[in-house]
């Protein structure tokens, strides 16, 4: 053997002593799952609105006239046919008592021309008068019987007039400003009106819901994923613009027929009781509406969701063999720090919500810490309460 082969020779074990050892294999990640479970969720809409009167009418003459007393305070609160203004009188009560006049003369041209023609009736039989000169004595007594009638008319119009200079109120309710003093002289055609009167109870509070979201409770309800809870189909709270809840709850009117379609709403008017005069028009106030209750409602932590490059809502699941698993899911809305899920997702299954980092599709985890599920507010029925906000 030459030199070199023995070289090589001695080279060929250490070489191979020098050889890397095989890795150790990776510790399995630990995790912290979120069980999801299924319970009853009253689904609520919070929609921003504003108060405006069940009833508003504004108090305006009918006749000309100058204003001799103003009879109410303003700001108070009047009663229906409540007497307002009253209109000076003088003129027009000439034009009653003229008018009366008129219907007693009327009146006694009548019984003049009934006379007549009853003293005809027996004379024309006999051809005592011609029979021409009867019948005008008989289209005479037409025309006293007509004027009569004329005259009565224009009694009841000049007694309208004459009740007219007394002006009431046409609703009950809370009566604004006065437009007018005493001496104003107004007009029966005038644009301004001499104050205004608003029926504040109820209340009205107009809201604008979008027409998807009607579209989808119209769906929900035939299939049966929401139902009213046992309670009515609309129950509706107020929260003032100060951030206090109103204590009456409210009862949905009518939902516009028509969409608007500059922002594709439409109008939902609600009707709250107003005892104390707490809501007043044109108060900016904020309706939670409630949709219905969705007895199999499932919420997920957000921090157990995300998002894919397309913006698909995906979960890592965590598999009964302890696999974990991709799941795309199609989310509802935010409620608090959860979502709420409609599809997905099953009852019993693992979502995992810590240590997302450490773990991928495919490969084997462990549970360290079960998530708990948030705390939800309770509504009035004990169910899990979901706000959306108003959009």
């Amino acid at each position: 053997m030459t030199g070199l082969s023995v070289v090589a020779a001695l080279c060929l074990p250490i070489g191979a002593c020098g050889g890397k050892k095989p890795q150790a294999p990776a510790p399995t990640p630990v995790v912290g799952v979120y069980t999801v479970v299924a319970k009853p969720l009253a689904l609520y809409t919070e929609l921003p609105g504003r108060t405006s009167p069940y009833q508003t009418a504004d108090v305006r003459p009918q006749i000309d006239g100058l204003v001799m007393k103003r009879v109410f305070r303003e700001g108070s609160t009047v009663k229906a046919f409540a007497p307002l203004y009253q209109i000076d009188p003088v003129a027009y009560q000439a034009l009653y008592d003229n008018s009366i006049a008129s219907l007693a003369s009327a009146q006694a041209n009548l019984v003049t021309a009934n006379l007549l023609v009853a003293r005809y009736r027996d004379l024309v039989t006999i051809n005592a008068i011609s029979r021409q000169t009867n019948d005008n004595a008989i289209a005479t007594a037409q025309q006293a019987a007509a004027a009569v009638d004329e005259a009565k008319a224009a009694v009841r119009s000049a007694g309208i007039n004459l009740q007219r200079t007394l002006i009431t109120a046409p609703i009950a309710g809370r009566i604004g400003r006065s437009t007018v003093t005493v001496g104003a002289l107004v007009a029966s055609n005038q644009t301004t009106a001499l104050s205004t009167i608003q029926q504040m109870d109820p209340m009205f509070v107009d809201v604008t819901e979008t027409i998807a979201q009607l579209l989808q409770l119209k769906r929900e309800f035939p299939q049966g994923s929401l139902s009213t809870g046992g309670a009515s189909p609309v129950s509706v709270r107020l929260v003032l613009e100060d951030g206090s809840a109103y204590p009456i709850p409210g009862r949905l009117e009518f939902s516009d027929v028509t969409v608007d379609q500059t922002t594709g709403s439409v109008t939902l008017r609600i009707a709250f009781a107003n005892p104390n005069d707490d809501l007043l028009p044109g108060m900016y106030v904020r309706a939670i509406l409630q949709e219905g209750v969705r007895q199999e409602a499932i919420l997920v932590p957000q921090q157990g969701i995300t998002h894919d490059a397309t913006g698909a809502a995906t979960a890592l699941v965590l598999g009964t063999d302890q696999k974990v698993e991709l799941r795309k899911l199609a989310l509802n809305r935010a409620i608090g720090n959860q979502w709420l899920v409609d599809s997905g997702l099953k009852p019993g299954e693992r979502v995992i919500v810590d240590g997302l980092q450490g773990v991928k599709p495919g490969v084997q985890a462990t549970v360290g810490v079960a998530a708990a599920p948030a705390a939800m507010d309770g509504d009035a029925t004990g169910k899990i309460a979901a706000v959306t906000p108003g959009r």
